[in-house]
């Protein structure tokens, strides 16, 4: 009798671990991979994010006077712009956004999670002037986590960053007219006119 109760305390032992074992796995994240950041990774600080908005509103005020707004805009800027809005949200969609601004293109780079799925994402963007002269981006790729985004996904992504990006400037940037925009060597250059 002692060895039959030795055997169901070994047999219970053993699947109480194993339980542990279970629950302790699904509690972990499981890193999917994906692809790599297209550079070095870009300093952010709330102080660079509010140049942002500054520039907008300092670049605003000079059109009076001139007719011609210019805005100069940099990586760290504009990834410091990007991640406060994010931060914004309780669950945001991407964590440690960074943005490069290289070859006519805004590249986002960053990681998503899904459930217990982990993953790095890279996002390569194009921007592109309404004949109405307001900013759209167009999202031409997505590499999620290491499987390249389906065509739905891409145009959904496409409106969304569209609204994410000239939200927070779009309010400042009400009464002009874009009529050149410009990225590379980790720079975005704006030129507008007041309608």
């Amino acid at each position: 009798m002692s060895r039959s109760m030795s055997s169901a305390r070994k047999g219970w032992s053993i699947a109480c671990a194993a339980l542990a074992l279970g629950i302790g796995t699904l509690a972990c994240t499981l890193d999917v991979g994906g692809p790599a950041a297209p550079g070095d990774p870009v300093p952010t600080s709330e102080a660079a994010a509010q140049e942002v908005l500054d520039a907008w509103k300092s670049a605003a005020a000079a059109s009076v006077s001139a007719g011609e707004v210019r805005l100069l805009i940099n990586e760290s800027q504009l990834t410091s712009l990007v991640a406060a809005r994010l931060a914004e949200n309780d669950d945001p969609v991407l964590r440690d956004p960074q943005v490069y601004l290289r070859q006519g293109q805004l590249q986002i780079y960053g990681t998503v999670q899904q459930g217990p799925l982990q993953g790095n994402v890279l996002l390569s963007i194009t921007p592109r002037l309404n004949p109405d002269g307001t900013l759209a981006f167009e999202l031409t790729s997505a590499d999620l986590g290491p499987l390249p985004a389906p065509e739905g996904v891409k145009d959904s992504l496409s409106a969304v960053i569209t609204e994410a990006f000239a939200g927070p400037i779009g309010s400042l940037a009400t009464g002009l007219r874009i009529t050149s925009i410009a990225i590379d060597s980790g720079e975005l250059a704006l030129v507008g006119v007041l309608r």
